[in-house]
């Protein structure tokens, strides 16, 4: 049974766990983005947003507390000073996680995990809502034509007569 067992383990111990999990917190971190399983995305989800909200305190315990999850000082530095500044005005929900689709070898989920950026944080822009429409319009149009080709190319055909054997 697995009564008050906290997160997943991913089928590794403690340690392994704790090294994956620093890794892939320190790419999201100085890359922005991260390609990952979804099962790691989902487990890494949680501290990388308590990280970031440790790091918009700015208080020598709070620097601290980040500094002993994320031991490399370039990216401890970049969480403090670019990363967690940028995202004062909002309270969580930092990372965004898209589906990429299954992997060919043994079919686990993809996704690809990103730091939301300034224009995501305030919805879309009015040039991604242009575009959107434009495709949408562009989309319906094509379906539009294609119906009018499948009714123009319906062929009449006569019904099968059964052949009488003797």
């Amino acid at each position: 049974m697995r009564h008050k067992v906290y997160g997943k383990h991913l089928g590794r111990d403690k340690n392994q766990r704790t090294a994956l999990f620093r890794g892939l917190v320190r790419s999201l971190i100085l890359q922005g983005h991260l390609t990952t399983t979804e099962a790691k995305a989902k487990a890494i989800k949680g501290l990388v947003d308590r990280l970031i909200s440790k790091g918009r305190e700015n208080t020598n315990a709070s620097r601290r507390v980040v500094e002993s999850n994320l031991p490399q000082k370039e990216v401890s530095k970049k969480l403090l000073e670019e990363i967690a500044p940028s995202y004062k005005t909002r309270a969580s929900g930092f990372t965004q996680v898209v589906r990429l689709g299954n992997r060919a070898g043994d079919g686990a989920m993809l996704v690809k995990m990103t730091l939301i950026s300034e224009d995501q944080k305030t919805g879309k822009s009015e040039k991604s809502i242009d575009q959107s429409v434009s495709v949408s319009e562009s989309q319906n149009v094509g379906k539009a034509e294609e119906t009018e080709e499948k009714t123009e190319k319906k062929v009449v055909r006569k019904p099968r007569v059964k052949k009488e054997t003797k």
